[in-house]
């Protein structure tokens, strides 16, 4: 980052935090859609470098919900009926409260200088005024017209924003990428990306993607009562999309004992990862797949009682916990387990 958005950086920093402990006007608390009276009071610019997160500091709204874009960059993420809605990142809650048409709706005022919106909740967990953490359950889904889902939106000075300029809808993954948000003559924001992946780039051409996106674990890694289980079991649904973790070799494509039919995938970053009972393996012995590539699809083949995938990480020919590598709850990478080179990331 050079000179003149490193001071843009810092000046917004001072700024930023001056907001998250300021009170919020009672405006401020019965509107959406609201300019930030200090956000661009000593600066009209600043950066947030997303690829600095740690894990902990960020957080999908519904971790296992499928999100689609809408009209205005609103998002609906659909899920299951009694769902935690997570808050994006860390912030203060500026309003909480019920505005037709979103009914139970919250806003959270980031220290990044966002604001994010989660409305159509069922109930509401928090006030304005509240703290909360990335992560932090901050509602209970909501249903209508039969439909449970999150309206989810991010904005920027009152503005809203293309969310998918800073979060893959499709993986669920923050893009690691630093982004330059730069007031216009008007009370609007335009925010572009100055260093990172581009909006429209897919899983594929990241370096990983979790394998089965909108699982949950239905049997961890050590498994359970002294059962010796080397892997992960995720479910979704029969014969959903298996992906590849990272950039790799396929070097076993069969079926093989209890593991039914069985991918193994050898990658530069260090790692071997396991893919198995599926109901139809899509790759053979030999072929060069990249991360978030289609290579199976989920079954119940070899001992198997329910269609799912049994997603092992190998380190040295040893089984190593996945969760190492995985947190399979928010469906990202933990960054702290690899070490970035020259030719890309490798496992510490």
């Amino acid at each position: 980052m050079n000179i003149r958005y490193t001071i843009l950086f810092i000046v917004a920093a001072m700024t930023l935090s001056a907001c998250a402990q300021s009170k919020f006007t009672a405006l401020e608390q019965q509107q959406i859609s609201i300019e930030d009276p200090l956000l661009f009071e000593k600066s009209d610019a600043f950066t947030i470098d997303f690829a600095a997160l740690r894990d902990k500091d960020y957080s999908f709204p519904l971790p296992v919900g499928k999100a689609k874009m809408g009209k205005d960059y609103n998002v609906e993420i659909e899920t299951r009926k009694g769902d935690a809605v997570k808050a994006m990142f860390s912030g203060t809650v500026r309003l909480s409260k019920n505005n037709p048409p979103f009914g139970n709706v919250i806003v959270i005022r980031h220290d990044n200088g966002i604001e994010t919106v989660y409305g159509n909740n069922a109930e509401n967990l928090v006030k304005s005024g509240d703290r909360v953490k990335a992560g932090q359950t901050i509602a209970i889904v909501g249903t209508k017209e039969g439909r449970t889902y999150c309206e989810f939106a991010v904005m920027v000075n009152g503005g809203r924003i293309n969310p998918e300029i800073i979060v893959s809808l499709k993986s669920h993954q923050l893009r690691p990428q630093t982004v330059l948000c730069q007031k216009t003559a008007t009370w609007k924001v335009d925010v572009s990306v100055l260093k990172g992946p581009q909006p429209n780039e897919e899983v594929a051409s990241q370096w990983w993607a979790y394998p089965l996106p909108g699982a949950k674990v239905i049997s961890p890694y050590g498994g359970r009562g002294g059962r010796q289980h080397t892997g992960t079991d995720l479910k979704t649904k029969p014969n959903d999309n298996i992906l590849a973790a990272f950039d790799g070799e396929v070097v076993f494509s069969a079926k093989y004992a209890g593991y039914g039919n069985l991918i193994r995938i050898k990658h530069p970053c260090g790692l071997e990862t396991y893919y198995s009972h599926n109901s139809k393996n899509m790759v053979k012995v030999g072929d060069r797949v990249k991360a978030g590539q289609v290579i199976a699809l989920t079954g119940r083949t070899g001992r198997a009682t329910t269609e799912h995938l049994h997603f092992e990480t190998r380190a040295s020919g040893r089984s190593v916990n996945s969760n190492k590598y995985f947190d399979h709850q928010k469906h990202t990478i933990r960054l702290s387990a690899f070490r970035k080179t020259k030719n890309g990331y490798v496992v510490r």
